[in-house]
This record gives structure tokens, sequence and C-alpha cells, in this order.
């Protein structure tokens, strides 16, 4: 397994937002294990924080947008592909306007910035979705499509139609992402003249200068529109080059275009909070489809984490037996619905319970077609969750577990005499005072049969 990384120290820039023309100063700070990508408002009061998530995109609106409780951070995907790019999994970004500096329109200095930083290796593992089926969003308005496929590892390729005769067909591949440095991370943003003029009566690149973008010189240029541009870029004289861009930039690569149209997936696809092991094929690819991708691939990859059965060796000697837990538990046959513990750690437990044709609840329920009541399979859970509460005091005998809240529960499958249940909790915040917070699981026959947000109390009985 690979280990989650960040950065070795805090390092910043400077520049100019890109549709705000704000000047802007970004740090990079090193953040903790399974952190992820973040981006702090430090202008604003509390200094709030957006995760980098695709749940958080507002519009698509020339660059990725996010929105978490009214706060605000434009044109994110540029940052997040570097980060990607160096293999980085956990920074936080600081703020100190709307947007991050647009600098020459490509992550090249962002790429910069944080080998200065230097990149450090965590103590946890990475987690990793692996393709296993093909997984495509098409926008029938566009034509555009994404889809990802089984690879060894993540790969991008796209492929672009502009449909102009200064810009045309063009393709861009990434085989592997330790060639985003050389190979993608310079390649530098784009617009046509006439969406340019549009940008510009819309007020929308008041930090645009022609050394952060290249324009496509799609249409003849009137001396009217020539003269608003020299004036919106602050240039005595603009020309057209014989290959159709305006005025004095070189291209880096003949696919430039097609090379930041990857460079924004990769970035884009960040929003996913995972990495992927894939081949992701672009067709035409933007940000509209880029994050609507993004948030498919988000939710199947939460339903599969939800869905996933635990992998325990049942051969192997348990945690505590039944006679441990009773030891540990209050309850006794024919309510002790808990086997065996498998697992136990300060945040998490794995209980196991044979479920048999001689268990009294099968009597009546239902006569012919035997099926364990939803409620004791809850019962079951919190049972297991009660050994993991009890767990934290010397004297677990003294106390007893009540219940203090159940919520979300859904049934999945039916459980059938001859079905071994595997019970797991996971605290979802530290337990304080006794109280316990926690979210259970039970599978049975290799599929998730019902999950519940359950919350406890242990209290000491009054005799001791």
């Amino acid at each position: 397994m690979t280990k989650q990384r960040t950065i070795g120290k805090e390092v910043s820039l400077k520049g100019v937002g890109l549709h705000t023309g704000e000047k802007v100063t970004m740090k990079f700070v090193p953040a903790p294990e399974n952190h992820g990508f973040a981006f702090k408002r430090v202008d604003l009061e509390g200094e709030p924080v957006i995760e980098a998530d695709a749940s958080y995109v507002i519009n698509t609106q020339r660059g990725t947008n996010l929105e978490k409780h009214g706060v605000k951070i434009q044109t994110s995907e540029h940052v997040l592909a570097a980060l990607v790019g160096l293999d980085i999994d956990n920074v936080l970004i600081e703020l100190d306007a709307p947007e991050p500096p647009i600098m020459d329109g490509s992550s090249k200095y962002f790429v910069e910035a944080l080998e200065k930083a230097g990149v450090v290796e965590q103590e946890v593992d990475r987690e990793v979705f692996v393709v296993s089926d093909v997984i495509s969003y098409r926008d029938e308005a566009t034509g555009s499509e994404i889809t990802v496929i089984p690879a060894d590892q993540y790969q991008i390729t796209t492929m672009v139609d502009f449909g102009t005769k200064v810009l045309g067909t063009q393709n861009a591949n990434l085989e592997c992402i330790s060639d985003f440095k050389s190979d993608i991370s310079d390649a530098r943003t784009f617009s046509f003249l006439h969406e340019l003029e549009m940008l510009l009566e819309n007020g929308l690149i008041r930090g645009g200068d022609l050394n952060n973008a290249i324009v496509y010189v799609d249409k003849k240029i009137s001396a009217e529109t020539m003269t608003r541009l020299q004036k919106a870029f602050k240039k005595d004289k603009l020309s057209v080059k014989p290959n159709g861009i305006l005025d004095n930039l070189t291209l880096h690569y003949p696919n430039e275009a097609a090379r930041h149209k990857l460079l924004d997936v990769i970035g884009d696809l960040a929003l996913i909070g995972t990495r992927i092991q894939g081949k992701v094929i672009a067709n035409k690819p933007g940000h509209y489809v880029n994050t609507q991708f993004a948030k498919k691939l988000s939710k199947i990859i939460k339903l599969e984490k939800r869905n996933k059965v635990p992998k325990y060796d049942l051969n192997k000697e348990p945690f505590m037996d039944v006679t441990q837990i009773m030891q540990m538990l209050p309850h006794r046959p024919p309510f002790l619905l808990v086997d065996r513990i498998l697992e136990l750690s300060d945040t998490h437990v794995v209980g196991l319970k044979n479920v048999t044709m001689n268990e009294p609840f099968f009597v009546g329920h239902f006569p012919g077609a035997p099926v364990m009541p939803g409620v004791l399979q809850v019962e079951a859970m919190a049972q297991t969750g009660g050994i993991l509460v009890l767990s934290t005091v010397p004297d677990p005998e003294n106390y007893l577990t009540y219940f203090m809240k159940i919520d979300k529960v859904k049934f999945k499958q039916q459980v059938m005499p001859g079905d071994t249940l595997i019970f797991k909790c996971d605290l979802v915040s530290p337990i304080r005072r006794g109280i316990c917070h926690m979210q259970a699981y039970a599978y049975a026959n290799g599929k998730l049969v019902s999950e519940a947000e359950l919350m406890a109390q242990i209290v000491k009985t009054k005799n001791n």
C-alpha cells in the first residue's frame, strides 16, 4: 500500500485572480492524514474552510467554482491539478481572496512552489478506488463524455474538437501521473476571441492579460475590437500571429490546448476526494462535464465503501469469545445477540453472530419463512457497540448501557437461519462522559443487510 503524503513546510505565492482581478496571497500548509485538500479563507471572519469536494461545486463558468455556507472559492482546478500531479494527498490552501492567483494560466508555478516545500510521507495508507467496471457520464447537450476504464494506474486521455480553423482537433495523453510536471503542468489556459469579447463585456477576466492566457483569433478583428482589446490588456499595440494567436505568446506544445484540458480534468476530478486507479478518457471535456462525472464517481465510491463487506478470518482465534463477552455485557441468552468479538480498538469494534434455526425469535416470525426481525439486528449492533464503550472503563461489569438515540436505520437484505452476521461499529465522534456515538453496519452473505446511527450511554449501577 502507498502511504499518504503532505508537504514538508509552508510555502506562499502572490498574484491576482483571473476573474476577480484581486491581489491574492496563497499559502500551501501541511495537513494531517485523511485531511485531503481544502481551502481556507483567511480574509473572512472565522477563517471558514471549504473542502475540495464535488458536492460544493456551484457553477462552472470559465472555471470550477466552489461554495459552502455562502463562502466561495473560484477557479480551483489549476491548484488542485498541481497537488494531484505531485502525488500529494493532504494540504490546506490558505487564501486572502476568493480566487487563487492565475499566475501564467497553468499549474507550473504551483508545482514549483510545492516542490520547494518538499513532499513528506505520512503514516496512514492512501485510499484508492480501483476501477473494475466501465463508468461513463455524457452531456447530451454538448456531446461531451467522460469514461473511466480499468487500468494498472491513473491515466488520462483527452480528445478535443473546437470546430475552428485556427484550432481544430487535438489529443493529449498522460500515461503516468509522475509525468505531470514535465508534460502537462505548464500547459496554459486559453480562450477564443469571440469568448474573450463576451468575458470582457461581463467583467469576468479582470485579472487576465496576454501573459496568462492564450487567445486564439477565430474571427476577423475589427479596428473597434482591436482598440477595446488594447485598452483591456493595457497594450499600445496588438497583433495576430500567423498561427492565429493574439500577440506575443509562443506555444509550449502544438497541442497545448488539449494538454490544458487534460490539466483541468485532473484538477476537477480531484474533487472526488479519492485517488483513482483507472484510465480516464475524456471526449470534449469541460468543467461542467468534468464535475458532473466527479459527482457521479464520488457517489459510486461512497456507496461501495458503505456496502463493502469487511474481510475477516473467521477461523482465527477471536479477540473475545462468548464467555468473555458475558463478563462485560449484562445481556444473557436468549437476548445476548453477539457470539464473538473479532476486533476491538479505541475507535471501532467488530462482532459476529451465527444465526441458527434454534433462535427463539424465529418462532412465529414468520411460520414457514423465518426472518430475523430488524429490531434485533439493531439490538445486536448496539450490543457490539456496547463492548466498545464498556472497554473504556476498568470495571465494565458495574455498568449498564442504555440507548439514547437510534437514527438513519436502513434494512437492505433479509437475515435467515444459517447466516453469519458481521457487525462493525465505528465512532462518529470521541467517547465523552460515557456517551458513545457510532455508525453501525451489519453484513451477511457478502452484502450489507442493515445499518444505523446509534448513540448510547453507559451508567454505573446503583448498588456499586
